[in-house]
């Protein structure tokens, strides 16, 4: 694996600016409305939820993703526990790049502190 990366890898080119370098794991560029669309048709919001919000009882978070586009697509094609492998028969790499864009579109939830319902419950101890 380190060898194909290192025959593989960019090499800076003479006053090229390192930072201007993909990263070994930059996401292929996908399309978010599109990755939506795919999200819905291959009934990923069934666990996690329309906006990959998850739920206890269901898939895990997975939106905004944290984890890599590498680690997304190792996941998708070979998971762990009962998610359903999708292999590249079923989807492709260009679709799950859609789909990474659309949970990266995602915006973080609120902090608890910000939503004064729950900062309220928090706060008298109600809420545990």
């Amino acid at each position: 694996m380190l060898a194909t990366w290192l025959t593989t890898a960019p090499l800076p080119l003479a006053g090229q600016d390192p930072d201007s370098i993909p990263k070994a794991d930059t996401p292929p560029r996908g399309n978010p409305q599109n990755g939506k669309r795919l999200y819905d048709k291959y009934g990923c919001y069934e666990c996690h939820g329309g906006q990959g919000q998850g739920s206890q009882l269901s898939g895990p978070r997975i939106g905004p993703s944290p984890s890599s586009f590498s680690g997304f697509l190792t996941y998708i094609r070979q998971p762990t526990g009962q998610m359903p492998p999708y292999t590249r028969k079923i989807t492709s790499d260009a679709e799950l790049a859609d789909m990474y864009a659309f949970l990266q579109s995602v915006p973080q939830p609120p902090d608890v502190d910000k939503i004064p319902r729950l900062k309220a419950l928090s706060a008298t101890g109600k809420g545990r």
